[in-house]
């Protein structure tokens, strides 16, 4: 199968281009056109590397909300696909749109049409299209996905940036540790030989490091490569996924923050799919996808069992010290009043804010913190480096 780039006329003479996925030979091409009253006037035949690329999360932000504004218009479906395609300016996304529109004017229904695509459109996207395609309120599930998606994102911006601080500051502690050994300690080592100075065991111990950075730097890069793949394949077994993502909820310093993180991310997918028709059952699967979290699974499939029992779903999420007191006690207000998705949808709004706050006090709380950790560092290093020196001035004197 093959993927070509095409420009056809229709009944009226009007000309337009498109991509068709998954398609043999152009003969095959002119046919699947004619089926819906196109003629095919040329066709290219794209290579795999222009198939290729990459669509990022902002682009499917913007992507949900011209499809909700153009489907409340009024537009149909098929039209609305056709103008985000021609408004897409990366190649990628407008392959894809252009190739979801194709299936959608053959009569599949949305949710296949885009299921070729989750791994950009996730689960939550699928879901919410399903439920809007069958609730006959397309556009008002669309609008809700694209409000979801937007607080996703900056959801994700902030916790990158509280991760940023503490990245940049260890790069350079880095750059600055790997200078001192590998420049600064050898023209000292050499300068000690010559005089038959005795070294005191930390500089002992930083001649060995800079001798062992140069002689096999090449090792080392050859080895951080392998390492990292290797974490990687060990990291995708399910048993050390498990582990590594109980791990994250409880570290040290990030482990409160990595919980209500997911929190957030697992209670907001589940509240919008519920109020968006989708039934309990199927909205904790997708969030549980959506969390990607193994112990986010185990609580989800406890919730499912209870409210399969007729339990309510805030006494499950009452076992599990995951969840903060505020989500457990409007999630009970929530089904006692039958608004059960508004009030978990209200209660991670609040959980977000708490999140912001956190992020700021983790943030002053990791400025000292991590300035002490490089000065310990760089005065070990001077430490190790002049302390030979003074030696040998005092039998001098």
């Amino acid at each position: 199968m093959a993927v070509f780039e095409y420009i056809a006329k229709d009944k009226d003479g009007g000309t337009f281009s498109g991509i068709y996925q998954d398609i043999e030979n152009t003969a095959v091409l002119r046919d699947e056109l004619a089926k819906m009253g196109y003629v095919l006037i040329k066709a290219r035949k794209k290579s795999l590397r222009e198939k290729k690329g990459k669509v990022r999360r902002k682009e499917v932000v913007t992507f949900a909300y011209k499809f909700a504004g153009m489907c409340a218009a009024g537009l149909s479906i098929v039209r609305c696909l056709e103008v985000l395609e021609e408004q897409s300016e990366n190649p990628a996304m407008k392959g894809m749109v252009s190739d979801i529109r194709q299936n959608v004017e053959t009569g599949s229904n949305l949710k296949n049409a885009f299921e070729k695509y989750k791994d950009v459109f996730s689960d939550f996207f699928l879901g919410m299209l399903e439920a809007g395609e069958t609730s006959g309120k397309l556009s008002h599930t669309l609008q809700m996905t694209a409000d979801y998606l937007e607080k996703q994102a900056s959801l994700r911006t902030k916790v990158k940036a509280a991760f940023a601080y503490p990245v940049i500051v260890g790069v350079m502690c880095f750059l600055i540790v790997g200078y001192l050994i590998t420049c600064v300690v050898p023209v000292f080592s050499k300068i000690y030989k010559q005089l038959h100075v005795e070294l005191p065991a930390p500089t002992q111990m930083l001649v060995l490091i800079s001798d062992g950075i140069r002689n096999w730097w090449w090792a080392i890069l050859m080895g951080v490569p392998l390492l990292v793949v290797a974490f990687r394949k060990l990291s995708a077994h399910p048993a050390n996924k498990a582990r590594w993502d109980r791990f994250k909820l409880n570290m040290p310093i990030f482990g409160k923050l990595n919980r209500m993180v997911v929190v957030s991310r697992l209670m907001r997918t589940f509240a919008m799919l519920a109020s968006a028709g989708v039934s309990f059952i199927e909205a904790l699967d997708v969030a549980a996808r959506v969390a990607n979290n193994q112990k986010c699974n185990e609580i989800t499939k406890e919730m499912r069992r209870t409210i399969e029992a007729g339990s309510p779903l805030a006494s499950s999420l009452k076992k599990y010290d995951l969840f903060p007191s505020m989500i457990v006690q409007l999630a009970a207000a929530g089904e006692e009043a039958g608004v059960l998705p508004e009030m978990v949808n209200k209660g991670v709004d609040f959980l977000d804010q708490d999140i912001d706050r956190h992020i700021a006090a983790l943030l002053v709380k990791l400025e000292p913190a991590l300035t002490v950790i490089m000065g310990a560092l760089v005065g070990f290093i001077l430490m190790g480096v002049y302390l030979p020196m003074f030696d040998y001035m005092s039998h001098i004197k």
